[in-house]
């Protein structure tokens, strides 16, 4: 949590906005091919001919040994899962999409959830209230907020609802690299304390993963894959955020 936090100037800035929207308009676009019988790899493809037709790089694929341009985790899959032929979408699955593009050397980053035909109705309820989560953890990412402010709100949304909040994986810093300081948990732990303060020129992931049951995870023998202990679907919702005077931005067209 000491590692130095990157302050991005104007043009990273507007860099980092080039990057974000196209993250966004990936999604956006990857949100049209879902449906039932469409697999996992061939939604992968689509996002890596999206982002290299519109002048982008995908930021996951060959990250650290990743398979694939994008993230895609079904049900009780939190995050991390990797594109397969063998994946092929059923009626009432849900998909999280995690989705980075690079461009001018600066890094988006994206999630959403997507829902696959007829949805059971406690499930759409996780989704939107992983949504909201998001939403409410965004209302704190203000000049002179610190980073547990939002990790507090996202957590105590969630719990209104009695759902687990992943601990193992948090949000992140970002901007030429994918990944950097700070962490952006979310949930607060007397460890962590306040975090960082939030200053202009910050550049955040904020993403929550909500679980219907447990909190617990388990990560499977690929290495990757991140899925719920007790077995019950997850759900994640991300975009990127740059700090500014006049209140956060966020650079991933939010739906």
């Amino acid at each position: 949590m000491g590692e130095h936090i990157i302050i991005k100037s104007e043009s990273q800035h507007q860099a980092m906005r080039r990057a974000g929207e196209l993250t966004g308009r990936t999604l956006n676009y990857l949100s049209t091919l879902v449906k039932v019988g469409i697999s996992t790899k061939e939604l992968d493809e689509a996002a890596y001919e999206f982002i290299k037709k519109n002048g982008g790089i995908p930021s996951f694929l060959n990250y650290d040994g990743f398979p694939g341009s994008i993230c895609t985790s079904v049900n009780e899959q939190i995050v991390h899962g990797i594109p397969s032929k063998k994946v092929r979408l059923k009626d009432g699955d849900i998909i999280s999409v995690d989705c980075g593009a690079i461009v001018d050397g600066f890094h988006g980053d994206a999630a959403r959830t997507f829902l696959v035909g007829e949805v059971d109705p406690e499930v759409v309820k996780l989704v939107e209230v992983t949504k909201e989560c998001f939403f409410k953890g965004l209302e704190q990412a203000k000049v002179g907020s610190h980073i547990s402010d939002i990790s507090r709100a996202i957590e105590r949304h969630a719990a209104e609802h009695g759902y687990g909040v992943v601990r193992e994986l948090v949000g992140h810093g970002i901007g030429s690299n994918l990944h950097e300081a700070p962490e952006v948990p979310n949930f607060t732990s007397v460890r962590m304390g306040r975090g960082p303060r939030l200053v202009p020129g910050m550049a955040i992931a904020v993403e929550p993963m909500i679980n219907l049951g447990t909190r617990l995870i388990e990560v499977l023998d690929d290495g990757w894959t991140c899925v719920t202990a007790d077995g019950k679907p997850s759900a994640h919702y991300e975009n990127t955020i740059f700090i500014t005077e006049n209140g956060p931005e966020v650079l991933t067209n939010p739906d």
